[in-house]
C-alpha cells in the first residue's frame, strides 16, 4: 500500500513577477510561493514529505488542452522587452508576462504532472505541488486570471491518456470560479467538476452567467458540472462544511473517482482582499480528510489562488498536516451555515436532481426569490470608495487577520500524539494488530474493581467482564491524556463498556462527549445535561426509548446489495456531529447489527475530523473481520474499503427527511433548505 506524502517546489517558479504597476495584478506576488513553503519548513513538514522535482511539461502535455496558437504566443514573450511584454499582456483579462513566465508555467505543469505519476504508481499516496503562475482560469486559445497553462485540466487529461482512468474528481475550492476548467470538461463526464465560489449574482469576477448553479455541463457531460455560487461575502466554516455534507461529498462517493485532484485555492480563506471571506485555516484541514476517503486515498492537491500571505501560509500547513496523516485540529466558529448559504446549496441540489441517484426522492425546489438581491442594490449604491482608500482598508485588515492567526492558530494547534492506534494484548487482539497498532499495559484485576465498584458499580453486575472492561478503560486513559490518538477495544459486553466509556470521559472533565452506537443498546446512559449525545443505529426502535435532543435514534438495515449508509452519514451523522462538536468520540459495535463492514468502516473514518481526531472504539469480541477493518481505518496507513455504493431507497430518503425536519434547530449543519427550517442571517 502507498504510503507517504509528496511535496513539490521549485523556487524558480518564483521568477515570473509584475514588471509594472497594475492594480489588479500587483497582489500575484512570487512570496505566494516562497513564503508558503517557509511556513512549512516552520511547522517542520517539509522535512516529513517525501521531495519530488518539479520538471517542465512538454509541449504535447501542454498542448492536451491548450491550442498550438496559445503555445506560441506564450512561447514568444521569452525574448520580449517589458514595452512589448506590457503589451501582449493587455490582450488578456488580468494576466502579466515576464520573460520568465513562459518557464515558469511549464514547470508548474510539471510539477502537477509528477505528482499525478507518484501519487497513481504509488510511490506515494497523496501529495501537494506549490506552483506558480496558477491555472484554473486559463482557457484552450487564452491565459486568464493570473494562469497561463491550466495546470489541474491538462493534469486530468494525462492522467485519463497515460494511466486509462476513467473517473477523476476535480474540487475547486479557490473563491473564483475555475472556468477554464469548466470550458474544457463540460461536455466530458469522465471529469467531475466541482467549484464553489464567490458571484453575488455575478457582480463578482469573472462575472459568467455560466458560474451559476444551473450550468450543469453539456451534453453526455451534464450532471458532471457542479457549481455552488455564494452570493456573499463572509462565508466562514460552517458553510463550507455543509456544501461538502449536503452537495459535493454525496455526488463525490456516487460518482467514485479513482483519482482525486484540488484546484486548491487559499483566497477563499480569512483575510484575502479577493475572497473576503471569513474560513479559518483549519477548516482546510477538515476538507482535505474528507477527500483522503475517496479513489482509495489518491489525492493531488495544487496550488491556485491566495493573496493573504499568512493565510495562505497557514491554510497550505493545514493541508499538508492532514496529507500526512496528523490528527484534525477542531474546528472552530458556530456550526450554522447562513441563509444565503442554504439558498445555494438548495439550488444546487434542484439542479442536479435528475442526474444523481442519491438524489432521485429528495424533495428539491429551486429558490427564484433569494436572500441576498436586496443587498445588491445597496452595494451598488455605497460602492464610492476610491482605489487608495480600499487599499489603505485592505493594509489595515491585512495587519489585524495576521494578528488574529497569530492567536488563533496557537489556540488549535496541538501536539501530536506519539502513537496513532492502542490496544491492549488481552486475547483475540492479535488478530488485528498491525504496525499501526502500538499495545496498551492491562490494569490488573484490583486496579478494575476499585474503580467499577466506586463509579459504574450500578452498571457492572458480573466479574468475567472486569477484564475486558479494564482493557477499554487503559487504551481510554491513554486517549484522555493525550498520549495516543485514538484506540480499540474488544468487549463481551460492548454496551456496558460504551456506557462505562462515557461516564469516564465526563468524570474525567470532557464537556461533550459523542456516542454512534451500532446495534442493540441495552443500556443507555442519562443525556439530560448535554455532555453525552448518543446516536443509535439500530434495526428497530429501541422499547422505552424515544429520540430527543441527546439521544437519536436512526433505524437502519444496510442493503443486502452493498453500502446505502452514505446518505445517512453524510445527510445526518455527520451534520449532527459536528454542530455538537465533541471533545472525544466512542464508536461502539453491539449485538444485533443492522450494518457491514463496510458502513462501519465509512463511519469510523468519516468521524475522525471530529474532536481532534480522539476515537475509542468498542467491539463485540467475536467480530475479528470488523475488529481488522476499523482497525485499519483508524490506523490511518490506507483508506479502508467502503464496498459498493448503492443509493438510497425512497424509504429511507424520506427517513433522513423526518430525522432532518425534527433536528435542524438543534443541530443546524442539517440545514440544507430553506423551506423548512429559517437558518441564521
Amino acid at each position: 500500500m502507498a504510503s507517504g506524502t509528496a511535496l513539490i517546489y521549485d523556487e524558480e517558479m518564483a521568477t515570473h513577477k509584475l514588471l509594472w504597476s497594475d492594480p489588479i495584478c500587483d497582489i500575484e506576488v512570487p512570496e505566494r510561493l516562497s513564503s508558503s513553503y517557509e511556513q512549512l519548513k516552520s511547522y517542520r513538514l517539509v522535512e516529513r514529505c517525501v521531495p519530488v522535482p518539479a520538471r517542465e511539461g512538454s509541449e504535447e502535455e501542454i498542448l492536451l488542452v491548450h491550442c498550438l496558437e496559445h503555445l506560441e504566443v506564450a512561447k514568444s514573450t521569452q525574448t520580449m522587452n517589458e514595452e512589448e511584454l506590457k503589451r501582449v499582456s493587455e490582450n488578456y483579462d488580468a494576466f502579466f508576462f515576464h520573460p520568465s513566465t513562459y518557464r515558469c508555467a511549464r514547470l508548474a505543469v510539471g510539477a502537477t504532472l509528477q505528482l499525478v505519476d507518484a501519487v497513481i504508481a504509488g510511490k506515494v499516496r497523496n501529495g501537494m505541488a506549490l506552483v506558480r503562475p496558477p491555472g484554473h482560469h486559463s482557457q484552450r486559445n487564452a491565459a486568464n486570471g493570473f494562469c497561463l497553462f491550466n495546470n489541474v485540466a491538462i493534469a486530468a487529461e494525462y492522467a485519463k491518456l497515460k494511466y486509462g482512468l476513467q473517473r477523476i474528481l476535480i474540487v475547486d475550492w479557490d473563491v473564483h470560479h475555475g472556468q477554464g476548467i469548466q470550458y474544457i470538461f463540460e461536455e466530458d463526464p469522465s471529469v467531475l467538476y466541482f467549484s464553489w465560489h464567490r458571484y453575488e449574482h455575478q457582480e463578482f469576477w469573472p462575472s459568467l452567467k455560466e458560474s451559476d448553479y444551473d450550468a450543469v455541463g453539456r451534453g453526455k457531460g451534464k450532471g458532471f458540472n457542479i457549481n455552488l455560487p455564494w452570493n456573499k461575502v463572509g462565508m466562514g466554516n460552517s458553510d463550507y462544511l455543509a456544501a461538502f455534507f449536503h452537495v459535493l461529498l454525496p455526488v463525490a462517493f456516487e460518482f467514485d473517482p479513482e483519482l482525486v485532484i484540488v484546484s486548491s485555492g487559499y483566497d477563499s480563506g480569512i483575510g484575502d482582499p479577493e475572497g473576503q471571506m471569513n474560513a479559518t485555516p483549519e477548516v482546510f484541514a477538515h476538507l482535505t480528510h474528507f477527500l483522503m476517503q475517496l479513489a482509495n486515498g489518491k489525492l493531488c492537491v495544487i496550488l491556485e489562488g491566495g493573496y493573504h500571505l499568512k493565510s495562505l501560509g497557514e491554510s497550505v500547513c493545514m493541508t499538508v498536516k492532514t496529507l500526512l496523516g496528523d490528527p484534525v485540529p477542531q474546528i472552530t466558529g458556530e456550526m450554522a451555515p447562513c441563509l444565503s448559504a442554504v439558498e445555494s446549496i438548495q439550488n444546487v441540489r434542484a439542479a442536479h436532481k435528475p442526474y444523481w441517484k442519491w438524489l432521485a426522492y429528495e424533495e428539491t425546489s429551486f429558490l427564484q426569490n433569494l436572500s441576498t438581491k436586496s443587498h445588491l442594490v445597496k452595494k451598488a449604491n455605497s460602492n464610492t470608495s476610491t482605489e487608495h482608500e480600499t487599499k489603505i482598508t485592505n493594509n489595515n485588515n491585512t495587519v489585524k487577520v495576521e494578528r488574529f492567526l497569530e492567536l488563533h492558530m496557537k489556540n488549535i494547534l496541538f501536539p501530536v500524539p506519539p502513537i496513532k492506534t492502542a490496544t491492549t494484548g488481552s486475547e483475540g487482539s492479535e488478530h488485528f494488530l498491525s504496525e499501526h497498532v502500538q499495545l496498551v499495559k492491562e490494569m490488573d484485576k484490583t486496579e478494575i474493581k476499585s474503580l467499577v465498584s466506586g463509579f459504574y458499580a450500578d452498571l457492572v453486575k458480573e466479574d468475567k467482564i472486569l477484564l475486558p472492561l479494564g482493557s477499554m478503560l487503559a487504551i481510554l486513559d491513554k486517549i484522555l491524556k493525550k498520549e495516543v490518538c485514538n484506540g480499540i477495544a474488544a468487549s463481551p459486553a460492548a454496551a456496558l463498556s460504551a456506557a462505562v466509556a462515557l461516564r469516564h470521559s465526563v468524570r474525567f472533565g470532557f464537556q461533550r462527549v459523542l456516542c454512534v452506537f451500532v446495534g442493540d443498546m441495552q443500556i443507555i446512559p442519562n443525556t439530560e445535561d448535554g455532555k453525552m449525545l448518543i446516536i443509535n443505529i439500530c434495526e428497530k426502535e429501541q422499547p422505552g426509548k424515544t429520540s430527543c435532543k441527546h439521544y437519536i435514534s436512526l433505524n437502519w438495515k444496510e442493503d443486502a446489495e452493498g453500502n446505502d449508509f452514505f446518505s445517512a452519514v453524510l445527510g445526518f451523522i455527520l451534520p449532527v456531529a459536528y454542530s455538537y462538536q465533541p471533545n472525544l468520540t466512542v464508536i461502539a459495535v453491539g449485538p444485533n447489527r443492522s450494518l457491514g463492514i463496510s458502513g462501519i468502516s465509512l463511519l469510523v473514518a468519516l468521524l475522525q475530523g471530529l474532536a481532534e481526531s480522539r476515537i475509542i472504539a468498542v467491539i463485540e469480541d467475536t467480530e475479528i473481520s470488523l475488529l481488522q477493518s476499523v482497525a485499519k481505518a483508524l490506523g490511518g496507513a490506507s483508506t479502508p474499503p467502503f464496498g459498493i455504493y448503492v443509493p438510497p431507497t425512497q424509504e429511507k430518503v424520506k427517513k433522513i427527511k423526518a430525522l432532518r425536519d425534527q433536528f435542524q434547530q438543534e443541530w443546524k449543519m442539517l440545514q440544507c433548505s430553506v423551506k423548512n427550517g429559517i437558518s441564521r442571517n
